[in-house]
């Protein structure tokens, strides 16, 4: 979709559709006013006759209104004004794009950039409408013989702004929110491709392919290197597959030569079976989906890239496939990690923590600013936060803090979790340094004090995905979370005085 700015006034634009808000009740918004005024009150009679009462997500598509240049208006109801906040504004763009990609309208320009949420900025405002109304149209349907067709899809969308002194400020945000949400359409695609196609090889290939399109440097290592490396926590988990591990270095120099770098680390099991510690079918299909913190990872580079950030970034991703088979890691078995910390692997479904802990252990190379990890890495953080919030846990409370701020600025929300060392004692092994499980309750916390045992050495935080990342039901599908919430992390960043 192709996107623009403008500054005008609502009844002056030669649009397909002019796109403005009413709250609740029959409350038109000043975009809105302006347009009864020119129509010389046509709009505000339909409101008064109670064909629109401005309750959230009701729309009402107005055709050949007198007085307007426009073929067509669409009223969104925004529910009550007092309650108008992040998530009605994102809901709003939401409704509106979806209606006018089904009215056949090619083209439409959306006022509600002016009615966003009084404490936001018209920079936020353009900056989530553009993420927002690229979600809204995404699909996946590439398998699929017979594609549903929309009769004449949206292909242009215009922002309104209200002072012409606003647009620099709108530009950079489109700007910035067309790169992020390309990062989170290829999280998306990553996501939903089916773990038949979406192997570790896919995944080494996909980072190539962005290195090449985007300046990058990427290496690949084998599982010789790996082996070399003392990275035997990660190869028992690959041991049980045909598929070859692979360990992904991806790097993004934006920022001075020498300046300390910004690890981003992401959980890449192409598919999760649980290996000998088997996992029940039902919505087993679903496991394609564990490698979904490596697709938030690419989806943030590649966001990074194509913003220019004045960064050094490295993403480390660690894949490969959890299978059962001959040569599969059995429940009881030790193996040394890159770090020389032993680890008895009690149950071979609680697999994310044991490539995690080799990745995070060939960080300290890179001697990091920060480390942060995103892995869908426990059921018991879906059990905790539900779908909604993403689960995060820092050895370090300003890094978290950072985090969390720009998970709230995103809408791409987290919350903490305690991180204490209370929990810890819940992974001793009569046999080995650590057990990699903790047994039943607090399950994610102590999946997070496992992996804080190999961070010792930089500031580091861990973001469980493991509810945020997929839909189930009708809505199936990948996320692309947390991308928005790590992009708008790195913009912060650039914000910081040296920054270039």
């Amino acid at each position: 979709m192709e996107f623009s700015i403008k500054s005008g006034s609502p009844e002056k634009q030669r649009s397909a559709c002019v796109v403005v808000g009413v709250f609740e009740p029959r409350k038109p918004t000043l975009p809105a006013e302006l347009l009864d005024k020119a129509a010389k009150g046509y709009i505000s009679d339909i409101i008064r006759r109670g064909d629109m009462e401005g309750k959230a997500g009701s729309t009402l598509l107005l055709h050949n209104v007198p007085g307007t240049l426009c073929d067509r208006i669409l009223l969104v109801g925004l529910g009550k004004e007092k309650e108008f906040r992040e998530k009605e504004y994102c809901d709003a763009i939401r409704t509106a794009v979806k209606t006018l990609n089904e009215t056949g309208a090619f083209d439409g320009t959306l006022f509600l950039t002016e009615t966003g949420p009084r404490r936001r900025s018209v920079a936020w405002r353009v900056r989530q409408a553009a993420m927002v109304a690229q979600e809204a149209v995404y699909r996946f349907d590439q398998y699929k013989s017979k594609k549903a067709e929309i009769r004449r899809p949206l292909r242009k969308l215009t922002f309104a702004v209200e002072r012409r002194n606003e647009l620099q400020a709108a530009e950079t945000a489109l700007n910035q929110g067309v790169a992020i949400s390309e990062g989170i359409a290829l999280a998306r695609n990553l996501g939903n491709q089916p773990g038949n196609v979406c192997t570790p090889s896919y995944l080494a290939e996909q980072a190539l392919e962005m290195a090449r399109e985007l300046g990058m440097e990427c290496q690949v290592l084998e599982r010789e290197a790996m082996e070399q490396l003392g990275m035997h926590s990660l190869l028992a988990v690959a041991r049980g597959s045909r598929e070859a591990p692979k360990f992904i270095v991806l790097q993004h120099k934006g920022g001075k030569a020498g300046e300390k770098p910004l690890v981003l680390v992401g959980k890449g099991i192409t598919f999760d079976t649980g290996g000998i510690s088997l996992k029940p079918a039902a919505e087993m299909d679903e496991m394609k989906y564990d490698m979904c913190g490596a697709a938030a990872v690419l989806g943030t580079l590649q966001a990074a890239g194509r913003m220019g950030l004045p960064l050094n970034l490295v993403a480390l991703i660690p894949t490969c496939e959890n299978m059962p088979g001959g040569n599969a890691t059995r429940p009881g078995d030790i193996v040394t990690s890159m770090s020389g910390q032993t680890i008895e692997i009690l149950n071979t479904d609680a697999e994310g923590r044991l490539i995690l802990c080799d990745a995070l252990t060939y960080a300290e190379r890179f001697d990091p600013e920060a480390v942060i990890d995103v892995a869908t890495l426990t059921g018991a953080c879906v059990v905790a936060l539900g779908h909604v919030a993403t689960g995060l846990f820092a050895n370090e409370d300003s890094l978290a803090r950072e985090l969390l701020q720009a998970g709230e600025e995103a809408h791409d929300r987290a919350w903490q979790m305690p991180l204490w060392d209370d929990y810890q004692d819940l992974l001793k092994s009569p046999f080995a340094d650590m057990a990699n499980i903790g047994g039943r309750w607090g399950g994610a916390i102590t999946a997070a004090c496992f992996l804080s045992r190999f961070t010792k050495k930089y500031e580091w935080a861990h973001l469980d995905i493991a509810g945020t990342a997929w839909k189930s039901g009708t809505d199936k599908g990948a996320t692309g979370r947390p991308v928005s919430l790590l992009t708008h992390f790195l913009l912060k960043r650039c914000e910081r005085p040296g920054a270039q």
